[in-house]
């Protein structure tokens, strides 16, 4: 993760970025729209990116890369 301001969420990217054939970070799974949203996006956005990675993380198989 990178560092962030005092009260910004930090990044999820682990630099890992390679993007899989759904478009989709190997490292954070985020999309390409939502890594490049992350910079100007504020808690609540990057909130709610986080969830949708958390629920990319249960739902995702093993070989899914």
């Amino acid at each position: 993760m990178t560092d962030a301001p005092a009260g910004a969420l930090p990044s999820p990217c682990v630099r890992l970025c390679t993007l899989n054939g759904d478009g989709l970070c190997l490292g954070c799974l985020r999309t390409i729209d939502e890594i490049a949203a992350w910079p100007s996006a504020d808690d609540a956005a990057r909130r709610a990116i986080l969830a949708r990675c958390a629920e990319r993380r249960l739902t995702r198989t093993d070989d899914e890369s």
